[in-house]
């Protein structure tokens, strides 16, 4: 049986994601910031997480490294919007989504990489709104809100870029993932995708193995 490990499996397309590996035959290691989650499954197994703590950080990963023989398949999908309202940086928000959306989601990759099989697959839950393409006003809906998550967003990116060069000699897939706009706290309610929908994408990319270091959605390349 394969493992994938799924952060932020509490609500919206984590919940989702987590629902789909289990109904596909996979046991699923999931992290939630409270450690509980209202769903039970005898191969599911829930860590408490909380990405904005290092020291957190390194628990967690020491206990799921203790009762895992290795995990295929990593998606980094916990994050925070802080700033949905705002359309300049706000320095104090900015710092936090930071800390969560960016050097929390590496601290935790960083710690898990020697627990990821030959031939696993690190899967980033990105955004177009890290785009810097589509940065532009003519490419985005937002042009000017939430600038901090696009930050981090933006920089995540470039996270998987520069680890997938790493893990090439390893045989390890690093990919950034566009969901959709998604029906979650995030994405709002007006929407146009929901989680199960965005978490059937998802599966279909992080089960294959694409080009490595690079942004899809549905199966197709984004601009960076």
């Amino acid at each position: 049986m394969k493992t994938a490990l799924i952060t932020g499996i509490d609500r919206g397309i984590g919940r989702a994601l987590a629902e789909k590996f289990l109904a596909e035959g996979y046991a699923v290691i999931g992290t939630s910031l409270s450690g509980e989650i209202n769903l039970t499954h005898q191969n599911l197994s829930v860590y408490q997480l909380d990405l904005s703590s290092p020291k957190n950080i390194a628990s967690c990963v020491q206990s799921i490294s203790q009762n895992t023989k290795g995990i295929d398949i990593l998606i980094n999908n916990a994050g925070i919007l802080l700033d949905k309202e705002e359309t300049k940086v706000i320095v104090d928000k900015l710092r936090k989504t930071l800390e969560v959306n960016l050097i929390g989601t590496i601290d935790f990759t960083e710690r898990l990489v020697s627990s990821i099989n030959a031939g696993g697959h690190i899967v980033n839950i990105s955004s177009t709104a890290g785009s810097l393409e589509y940065a532009g006003e003519a490419k985005s809906h937002y042009p000017y809100h939430y600038p901090d998550y696009k930050i981090s967003k933006a920089a995540l990116n470039m996270y998987a870029r520069t680890l997938a060069l790493r893990m090439k000699e390893k045989n390890i897939i690093v990919s950034s993932v566009h969901p959709g706009w998604v029906r979650t706290e995030i994405g709002g309610e007006c929407a146009d995708v929901s989680p199960e929908e965005a978490a059937e994408e998802i599966f279909k990319t992080a089960i294959s193995r694409p080009e490595t270091g690079q942004f899809w959605f549905k199966g197709e390349k984004l601009p960076w």
